[in-house]
């Protein structure tokens, strides 16, 4: 007699597949955090063209966002008052220029004559001189961090030297865009993953971000003291934090408190 053949079922948990759906969610999730920061950042390095212009009493104001060009260096993606197109969508390689050299040196820098300067390479002329611009500022857009955003460029079609009023108001909408920026790089950070916290230390955990207290919490859940800060000690090891305060921020951005 022929034995018959028993196949194990390939057909997976429903705990594998929850954790699939929590993982395509996240990604999901991420995917849409990252577009719509590079839309907050595209909004605020255009509106800080325009605002150059519009605030510090010069002619033309443009935006290098850094970006991959050969030798590295940024491109003139953003722009207010131009009449010309030349500088537009314009490759920048660092250290060329007036802006690439405020991008390799990490620090500002100006000329009252762009075309006669000797402290700068002068690759740019051709688009620099059809735009009829002399007296320029570049600004870098750099962070707490070191990361360089962007650099900006303030610019007038006469010869004159930057005063301390001038610089100061570019400087001021710098600083506020950079922490616009800033906020938008954090927000397109992949979220952590959630780790694996038992269904009574989510609960738990949920209660204890309310601001619920350990004896408000064990009588809600019909537990005692003693478990619920064996619960919300298990979390804070598992979420690698100190306290609740810690705890609570951890478990948001890890997506347990959504």
């Amino acid at each position: 007699m022929t034995r018959a053949r028993h196949r194990t079922s390939a057909t997976p948990t429903a705990k594998a597949v929850n954790a699939a759906k929590a993982v395509n969610a996240a990604n999901a999730d991420d995917a849409v955090d990252a577009a719509a920061a590079e839309l907050v950042r595209a909004a605020v390095l255009g509106d800080l063209a325009r605002r150059v212009v519009a605030q510090c009493g010069v002619d033309v104001g443009l935006v290098g966002v850094p970006e991959a060009v050969p030798d590295g260096g940024m491109v003139l993606r953003h722009w207010a008052g131009t009449r010309a197109d030349l500088l537009h969508d314009r490759p920048v390689p660092i250290g060329t220029g007036l802006g690439g050299r405020a991008l390799a040196e990490r620090a500002p820098t100006w000329v009252p004559d762009y075309r006669a300067a000797t402290t700068i390479s002068h690759d740019h002329d051709a688009a620099v001189t059809a735009e009829g611009l002399f007296a320029m500022l570049t600004v870098p857009l750099l962070d707490a961090t070191g990361t360089v955003h962007g650099v900006v460029y303030a610019s007038l079609r006469d010869v004159v030297p930057f005063g301390d009023v001038r610089i100061s108001a570019v400087g001021t909408l710098v600083r506020t865009a950079t922490r616009a920026l800033e906020g938008a790089a954090r927000w397109s950070r992949p979220r952590k993953a959630a780790p694996a916290l038992t269904p009574r230390e989510h609960e738990v955990l949920r209660w204890a971000a309310t601001g619920r207290t350990n004896p408000e919490i064990a009588a809600h859940l019909g537990l005692t003291c003693n478990t619920v800060t064996g619960y919300l000690k298990s979390a804070m090891h598992k979420l690698g934090v100190r306290n609740r305060t810690e705890l609570a921020l951890a478990a948001r951005e890890s997506g347990l408190l959504s």
